[in-house]
């Protein structure tokens, strides 16, 4: 069978450009990526994603480049642009693929219960904040996030690891019936064989990681990714020495976090600060 190399879209991003002249050169000098890979420090499918913009380009690399091909300094200079470039278009469905991949996902989260872990209701609230929004496009929204839990549930589920920011139990999103129904879908999923969930509380004050939130990703590959999202940006690490420091991060507020008993003791507490979900009471 005859190999056919991805197609490239040099004009997406300077992600996808970096990998289309990387291929050019190589083609150019007759470089297999195997005969390229024992000149560089860095493997054949490690070449071949950085080509397709699927994998960033580890630091150093660029300038091995420079070496092998005789470019005088134009893959470090590309490089340097592309460290700059905020994000690249695709990443959010990028790092949607490698979610519905992963074997371990670990999440903290300092405003709003993640994605993976929302009710029905909670999502709705929180995905009809936006007034530009359309409520067609929410139910649609609603229901893309909603099918992403269903992996958590399936015969292999990955081992998913999350710690919530006590902030994020506390705003009463959708109403105290709305709260008191999330907070209840946490609970058997505070530790069982392939969850946990712990609970940073307000105790603790400031950390690294009080912005946003973050998601830490072990594919089967036994690569790692993170992805750290704002309110107005996002943006997906690949590069090891990047990961390296999320995890790091997440692992000093995972440590000053309650443990799984102690966390469903405050959740329960919480639930019954919302009151009863049955009506009549």
């Amino acid at each position: 069978m005859t190999f056919e190399p991805s197609e490239l879209t040099p004009d997406r991003s300077v992600r996808h450009f970096y990998g289309a002249d990387l291929r050019r050169h190589r083609a150019n000098g007759d470089w297999s990526l195997v005969k390229l890979a024992g000149e560089v420090p860095c493997s054949k499918s490690q070449l071949a994603r950085i080509e397709t913009a699927e994998s960033t380009v580890p630091p150093g690399l660029s300038e091995e480049f420079d070496r092998v091909f005789g470019t005088d300094g134009h893959f470090t200079r590309l490089y340097a642009l592309m460290k700059h470039e905020v994000q690249h278009p695709d990443q959010y469905r990028e790092f949607m693929k490698l979610e519905a991949e992963a074997e371990f996902i670990s999440f903290y989260a300092a405003h709003i219960v993640p994605g993976l872990l929302q009710t029905e209701a909670y999502a709705r609230e929180v995905l009809s904040c936006d007034p530009e929004t359309p409520d067609d496009e929410v139910e649609t929204l609603v229901r893309a996030r909603l099918s992403r839990q269903e992996r958590l549930t399936s015969e292999r589920p990955p081992f998913h690891w999350t710690v919530l920011d006590e902030a994020a139990l506390r705003r009463p999103i959708g109403g105290p019936a709305a709260m008191r129904e999330q907070l209840a879908a946490l609970l058997p999923l505070v530790d069982t064989r392939t969850t946990k969930i712990q609970v940073l509380p307000f105790g603790h004050g400031a950390h690294a990681l009080l912005g946003g939130s973050l998601t830490l990703l072990k594919l089967p590959n036994s690569r790692d990714v993170a992805y750290e999202e704002g309110n107005e940006t996002s943006r997906l690490y690949e590069d090891s020495q990047q990961v390296g420091k999320w995890q790091r991060l997440y692992d000093d507020v995972r440590a000053f976090a309650l443990s799984p008993r102690e966390s469903a003791a405050l959740i329960g507490q919480m639930m019954e600060e919302h009151g009863s979900c049955d009506p009549s009471t």
